[in-house]
Formats: C-alpha cells, sequence, structure tokens
C-alpha cells in the first residue's frame, strides 16, 4: 500500500464537526474500502484532522499503515460548532504533504467503489489535470437522500464522461504537476471552485469519470443537525462569494436570497427528473429536501448581510480571493 514514490497520495479530510465535535465514526469504512482497492496503483493514504477527534486512536491502531496528519494552528478554526471555513484549510494541510504524482481528495464519510483508483488513473492518461468521480448516496433513508440530493445531486450518475467544468472535492483528483502551476492558490486554503478556475485559466482541462464513484455513507443524520448544517454551509458559501463579489452585486445577492428555495427545489426536481433512477425516492424526500433548502437559503441571506461565515469567514475569502490573484498574474 504505502510507498515511498506514491503513484497516487490520497487525502482524507474529517469534515464531521459543522454541528458538533470532530469524531472519527465515518473513517473506518472510508479507509477499508481505500485500502481494499482492487488492480490498485502504489498508494499512500493520508487522513488530515483536527488535533482533537474522538475515536481517532482506535482508528489509527486498525490501519497502521495510513498516515494521519494533525493540522494544528488552522487560522479559520474557530474551536466551536457552526463553521466548516477549516476543512477547506485541513485539505491544503493534507494536501501540501502529499507525494503522488496524482493527488485525489474525498471526506470520512465517502466510500470509494472497488476500483475507484484504477478508473482514476485510467482517466488521467487521457491528458487531463483535473478528475472527479460520480457522488452515489449510499444510506438508503429519507433524511439521507435528502442530504445527498442537497449536496450532491450534480453528480449522480448518469453522469456525461469526459471534460467538464466542474469536479467536488468530496471526489476529485489532480496531477501534481498542475497542482504545482497554481500553488498560491491552494496553499493556504483548498477551495475547489478557486482551484479548478485557476486551472482552466493555465488552459488544463478537467473531466468527469462516471465509474470512480464514491458513496455517501453519512450515519446517525438527525434532522435538527442536518438543518444547522445547511445553515452553515449557505452562510459559507454566501460570505466566500460576497468576499469576491462587488458591494452592488452582494446587496443584489441578498435582496434576492428569499427566492432561493423555490429556485433551488425547482432546479433540483428538473434534475431528479432528468437523471430518473432516483426520482421516487427524490419524490419521498421532498418535504425533508424543502427545509434543507430553507435552511440554506438562511444561511446565505446571513453570510451575504454580513460578509461573514463565522468569526473567521472574514479571513477564508481573502485568502481565496489572494490565492486565485496571484496564481492569474
Amino acid at each position: 500500500m504505502a510507498s515511498d514514490s506514491p503513484v497516487l497520495s490520497v487525502v482524507v479530510a474529517i469534515v464531521s464537526d459543522t454541528t458538533g465535535p470532530p469524531d472519527a465514526c465515518h473513517l473506518d469504512p472510508c479507509l477499508a474500502a481505500l485500502i481494499g482497492q482492487k488492480n490498485a496503483p502504489s498508494m499512500e493514504i493520508i487522513v488530515a484532522h483536527l488535533p482533537s477527534v474522538e475515536g481517532l486512536t482506535r482508528v489509527r491502531e486498525r490501519y497502521p499503515q495510513v498516515r494521519f496528519q494533525e493540522a494544528d494552528n488552522l487560522r479559520m478554526y474557530t474551536g466551536l460548532p457552526g463553521s466548516r471555513e477549516h476543512h477547506d484549510e485541513i485539505r491544503a494541510r493534507g494536501l501540501a504533504l502529499a507525494r503522488g504524482s496524482i493527488i485525489a481528495l474525498i471526506e470520512d464519510h465517502g466510500v470509494a467503489c472497488e476500483d475507484w483508483s484504477a478508473r482514476l488513473l485510467e482517466a488521467h492518461g487521457k491528458g487531463f489535470a483535473a478528475v472527479g468521480g460520480a457522488i452515489e448516496n449510499g444510506i438508503d433513508k429519507p433524511l439521507n437522500w435528502a442530504v445527498y440530493f442537497c449536496d450532491f445531486l450534480r453528480y449522480q450518475r448518469p453522469l456525461p464522461e469526459g471534460e467538464s467544468a466542474i469536479a467536488s472535492d468530496a471526489n476529485v483528483s489532480y496531477k501534481r504537476a498542475a497542482l504545482e502551476k497554481i500553488q498560491p492558490v491552494w496553499a493556504e486554503v483548498f477551495h475547489e471552485h478557486s482551484v479548478n478556475a485557476a486551472l482552466r485559466a493555465q488552459g488544463e482541462r478537467l473531466a468527469l469519470a462516471p465509474d470512480a464513484a464514491v458513496y455517501q455513507h453519512r450515519l446517525n443524520l438527525k434532522l435538527g443537525p442536518a438543518m444547522k448544517e445547511r445553515f452553515v454551509w449557505g452562510r459559507s458559501y454566501a460570505a466566500t462569494r460576497a468576499g469576491l463579489s462587488s458591494a452592488g452585486r452582494r446587496l443584489f445577492y441578498a435582496i434576492f436570497s428569499p427566492l432561493l428555495p423555490v429556485l433551488m427545489l425547482a432546479r433540483m426536481t428538473l434534475m431528479a427528473w432528468q437523471k430518473r433512477r432516483t426520482f421516487g425516492a427524490f419524490i419521498k424526500g421532498v418535504p425533508l429536501t424543502a427545509l434543507l433548502i430553507v435552511s440554506w437559503s438562511c444561511g446565505e441571506l446571513i453570510g451575504y448581510l454580513t460578509g461573514r461565515a463565522n468569526a473567521a469567514g472574514a479571513q477564508a475569502a481573502e485568502a481565496i480571493s489572494r490565492g486565485a490573484s496571484s496564481a492569474l498574474r
């Protein structure tokens, strides 16, 4: 598995602390799937995490071949629930340690399909700088479906194969050489939109490989924390967007935020209908999905009005903006 010069580095970010203390409950199936890959290249696995993660000692003992890297002194971590900007900083810390010629990013609740790594490398052989994969729901419960549809419906199969303008940091891989060209963009904070935009600005191509799938295994989901998570993510998204926008556009976004629930649900319904495969699950979960969307929209409104995701939100937007500007000079 581990190698001094791996072909593939997989950076796993523990992102379970949006609404409570971080824990390692999702890591076991995630790491088991990575270690059990079929036709895998030489590979290293790096788990980047906050200094204090409940249950991590037990997982470390079970997977001695995995490198666990504590990310301390994070500029964007408040130490309190209700933020997520530090997840992007944790990804950057893990990415900086990776030694592979291909570097992949997933999250702790992502379970890769058995030939995920082989599929990613196959797609990278076609000259793409970045290759993202499909993201599927792995737990057949109404709330899991609702959270999944809010997060990853656009990455559900059927998914067009080949060149793409998008790729999610929950299942994406990059050529090291391409990342090194835009190192200022992700050195402090890894933000998928900024990284992918910077690569395209360099003339690089991104692609999707539908067969390189990761399944979301969100355990013990409850409606209250799920709604709070949506609020946090919506506020974070808006604060980052506000930091990269003029005052007039930021005001425009804020004014029209109350319309977001209707627009987002309509767009998601159309997309689910077009994909067909899980439309029945989508319809059954519409009430829960609608609640999550409303919570997200409230977060967006607050993010636009304040320009802050949390106490450290302004730093996140500043770091993203500074990195993108530097790379495009």
